[in-house]
């Protein structure tokens, strides 16, 4: 989903509401918002933003009492967290799931035969799987005894008294340790091999690879693709010398890893020197640029992804172009300042959408099409762009201010999690302080005051932005 769309939904999510919609307010106690049409309370807050429930315009329901709890229902799948990131359900159909900090986890998905597959880790000590089938199921505790199936990029991992005995099985290929990781015995499928490490070691399989080391990582040979004319090979005496070739390049490092060369035909031509690696690097071929003269200054273009620093690690700029979309991304000092922008490709004319954030006072979000928002404080938001709990349960506990534009001359400005809020949009205008308003539109020209009561709203106290 490209950038700006991104923004336009996020918009969206945050300003949609009914302009008949009508609010009454009890600030700091409680704020909803009703349907007048079906006099449903669709929205809620209590003590601030302590507590918020609201149903979203897609149907999902949201039920937060923050920092501790939030709950999310979209159709049949609900998720919940409390005291996040420690404690999280989530319940989908027939399948549930329980994580404790991502260390102890616990699923049961049943099937629509009626078949049920369960999960239970407690890491490192305890992994365990039942499908009612031996051969799927298994046991496993950790470093007594176990085996473990089909995980961790392995068919089966098995040991006992660990690390007295490991063995580990791929594609009929098993590497077995006793004790681990000193000696290693390579068997099955036609690899073969034995390592005492890291004094010496070989494994390989005729006409695929075979690989050699002493004194690892000091001296080692690995070749692969040996039935190819040209293979693979990376040879190394470190620290003195190392090299990497194959079919269409070679590499070369001297006196690892500061001085070396690299020098490419296949697939497109590339040519690098190297002088106190990683400080001074000068790279030049097809669709591949690197000038570094670290930590000074560096720029690199790989592929059309144009990056420069500036007095690393002060100042980083980050150039490219992807889904009809030119990009760009600046940042000082990491997470001091950061922004992204983007503009159209096919449209040049139009207006970028970017965010900003100044860390940790601002954020501003705008999508090119005259939504916007701005947030004082925002010290979370670019440590976690993509984290809904983190943004739903601790984000709105620094917004002081907040302010929301639908449309050019369409704005809305709140102040303390609502005790102060205006709104001015050519329709109408309004001033709340806590339960104290005063409006103005067509039909009171000269304005008029009220103590709660229900009064015309047409934004909501808007959650907080999902930011792409």
């Amino acid at each position: 989903m490209s950038f700006r769309f991104s923004l336009w939904l996020l918009f969206t999510v945050a300003l949609a509401s009914s302009a008949s919609a009508t609010e009454r307010s009890a600030w700091p106690f409680w704020i909803g918002q009703e349907d007048p049409v079906t006099g449903q309370i669709t929205a809620r807050q209590i003590l601030g933003p302590l507590y918020t429930g609201q149903i979203n315009p897609d149907g999902s329901t949201q039920q937060i009492f923050r920092p501790l709890w939030y709950r999310l229902t979209a159709g049949d799948k609900t998720t919940t967290h409390f005291l996040y990131p420690f404690f999280s359900w989530q319940r989908d159909g027939a399948s549930t799931s329980f994580t404790f900090f991502q260390l102890i986890n616990h699923s049961r998905d049943t099937a629509s035969t009626g078949e049920s597959t369960q999960r239970f880790d407690v890491w490192p000590f305890y992994f365990s799987r039942e499908t009612g089938d031996p051969a799927t199921s298994y046991h496993a505790l950790f470093p007594l005894a176990g085996t473990i199936k089909n995980r961790f990029g392995k068919d089966r991992l098995t040991w006992g008294l660990f690390p007295l005995y490991f063995n580990t099985d791929k594609s009929g290929m098993q590497i077995t340790s006793a004790p681990w990781p000193l000696i290693r015995v390579i068997q099955g499928a036609g690899h073969h091999g034995f390592e005492f490490w890291p004094l010496f070691g070989s494994r390989e399989h005729p006409g695929d690879y075979h690989n050699q080391f002493y004194l690892w990582p000091l001296i080692y040979k690995q070749e692969k693709n040996l039935s190819e004319p040209e293979p693979d090979v990376k040879l190394g005496v470190l620290p003195f010398y190392a090299r990497d070739s194959g079919p269409g390049y070679q590499s070369e490092t001297y006196v690892w890893p500061f001085f070396g060369y690299t020098h490419r035909t296949a697939p497109a031509k590339y040519d690098e020197t190297r002088y106190l690696w990683p400080l001074l690097v000068q790279g030049r071929g097809e669709n591949h640029y690197v000038n570094r003269f670290a930590p000074l200054y560096t720029h690199s273009n790989i592929k059309g992804h144009d990056k420069t620093w500036l007095l690393w690690p002060l100042f980083r700029q980050d150039r490219w172009s992807a889904d009809g979309l030119a990009q760009e991304k600046n940042s000082l000092l990491f997470f001091l300042y950061s922004s992204m922008e983007q503009r159209s490709l096919t449209n040049p004319a139009a207006a970028p959408a970017y965010k900003r954030h100044l860390w940790p006072l601002l954020s501003v979000w705008d999508n090119g099409a005259g939504l916007r928002q701005t947030q004082l404080l925002s010290p979370l938001e670019i440590f976690f762009p993509h984290n809904d709990p983190i943004r739903q349960l601790y984000t709105p506990l620094f917004a002081v201010y907040r302010f929301d534009q639908r449309a050019p001359g369409d704005t809305r400005h709140s102040l303390l999690w609502n005790l102060l809020s205006w709104k001015n949009s050519p329709a109408e205008k309004e001033f709340h302080f806590g339960p104290l308003g005063w409006r103005r539109d067509a039909e009171a020209p000269r304005g008029k005051f009220f103590f709660f009561a229900s009064r015309t709203q047409s934004a909501k106290p808007a959650p907080v932005p999902s930011t792409p």
